[in-house]
């Protein structure tokens, strides 16, 4: 399952079997819309990327959302969210190709970080600024 920040003053108090994934099934109880959690992805990383998009040409669903990515060296991708995590589906925006067989990555910092080593700099520099930030406060 992909992890993202999520605020608990967003979520319903009604879902009932929330960490229980064999009831994920049932109607009501912990459907994810992958549209949202596409839309969290790329607010998570858009910084360290190019461009990066939720498809509006490739179908979204309950179970999979596509995101168009282009990496700082200019690279195009077209990635699969689903729960088994984030893969690579083609090398161009809003494209699938189905003789592709790249592996899942539970995170988009792993995937990322195996297609960008400019996303691997930019993000290692934000998380540094961040430290230091939090050095500063602890000394204050």
């Amino acid at each position: 399952r992909m992890e993202t920040d999520c605020n608990p003053m967003e979520l319903p108090n009604n879902t009932g079997f929330e960490g229980d994934s064999d009831y994920r099934d049932f109607e009501g109880t912990d459907v994810k819309d992958m549209r949202l959690e596409a839309e969290a992805v790329v607010n998570d990383v858009l910084f360290a990327v190019s461009n990066m998009f939720v498809s509006k040409t490739l179908p979204c669903a309950e179970d999979v959302a596509y995101i168009n990515v282009e990496t700082r060296e200019r690279n195009r991708y077209c990635l699969e969210l689903t729960e088994a995590g984030l893969r690579v589906v083609a090398y161009d925006f809003d494209q699938t190709d189905d003789r592709l067989q790249t592996p899942y990555h539970e995170t988009v910092y792993s995937l990322l970080d195996s297609l960008s080593p400019a996303y691997r700099e930019v993000f290692g520099n934000a998380l540094l600024q961040r430290l230091e930030a939090l050095k500063k406060d602890s000394q204050s």
